[in-house]
């Protein structure tokens, strides 16, 4: 098949992912890079959520929504990775067209997902800071299992809904996805529909899912900091900031990415590479880290959980 496809997607069969524009001398450099980075995500998420399964003392409503954050990141790198490596060693790069699909739709998912799971940690923090006494009330199994459950539901709805819009289009430029994944908005420029109408609607459910959990992150720790501020001793200031730094820094770092990747403009596909390689490998890998180093229990089960395996031994 050439590298022309026919005026309809239902001619297409395969899509050829473009990947870094790099020399082939670059090409081990970049899968050592790849394939560390994603050793250190499998390494760090599977860590995470099997000391956090297997510790009671870290059976709490915080450590319920970072074991699902940990499951998140490891499966959504996991969509993107292997495939992004395997080309550094084949020429032609082609991805099928349900392969294609389904790392949309997949993506989609649990990038979605991740970002109203967020927003339910930053609401968990809001109130054991802000009502620390109605705590164990507030944030009950039942109330926790929903905003899980509704997080993924979430991204489930939007994942379908998104690759639904970007595969009714009709692809007759070129089968070559200047991407290193497939995403809707290189897919678009392959397009030769009308995009207004997608263009619009994608715009739409962008603020659908960003506003809300958006607000919910700023409303809560605008309570939170004005809580904290109110603690007269500095010791139980800082212990309560530690509380929120983790989660804040995991934020930060994945809407900041997230943002930079969309506000870049289509005529720099190298810098939305690179943005794109921030959320996807990036934060998946530093979001265990950022928690294990900044957080006394996490890493006094870490320390248990090592001597017991030095015991067994």
């Amino acid at each position: 098949m050439g590298d022309r496809g026919t005026s309809n997607h239902s001619g297409v069969t395969d899509f050829i992912l473009v990947g870094f524009r790099v020399g082939p001398e670059l090409h081990t450099l970049l899968f050592l890079l790849f394939l560390f980075v994603y050793a250190m995500i499998l390494l760090g998420n599977i860590g995470m959520m099997t000391i956090i399964m297997t510790d009671p003392q870290l059976n709490t409503p915080m450590y319920f929504f970072l074991g699902n954050l940990s499951f998140i990141d490891l499966f959504y790198s996991s969509v993107v990775a292997p495939k992004a490596m395997s080309n550094f060693w084949t020429e032609s790069k082609s991805i099928s067209f349900a392969g294609c699909v389904a790392q949309i739709f997949l993506f989609a998912l649990f990038i979605v997902a991740e970002g109203f799971l967020l927003a339910a940690m930053a609401y968990d923090r809001f109130i054991a800071i802000c009502n620390p006494l109605l705590y164990s009330v507030h944030m009950s199994t039942r109330l926790c299992a929903q905003l899980v459950a509704g997080s993924y539901f979430c991204g489930c709805i939007s994942s379908v809904l998104q690759t639904s819009m970007t595969f009714t289009l009709s692809f007759c430029a070129s089968r070559a996805i200047d991407h290193f994944y497939c995403d809707s908005r290189p897919l678009q420029r392959l397009s030769c529909s009308d995009l207004f109408i997608h263009k619009i609607v994608s715009f739409s459910l962008s603020s659908v899912i960003i506003l809300p959990t958006v607000i919910v992150i700023v409303v809560s720790y605008m309570y939170i900091v004005s809580t904290v501020l109110k603690i007269r001793s500095t010791e139980g200031r800082k212990k309560a900031f530690s509380t929120c730094s983790s989660h804040l820094g995991v934020v930060s770092v994945l809407y900041g990415a997230v943002f930079f990747m969309y506000l870049t403009p289509n005529r720099f596909p190298e810098l939305s590479k690179l943005a794109s390689l921030c959320y996807t490998l990036v934060t998946p890998m530093l979001n265990p880290l950022i928690y294990s180093l900044r957080n006394k229990d996490v890493k006094d089960a870490l320390s248990k959980f090592l001597d017991k395996k030095k015991s067994i031994l």
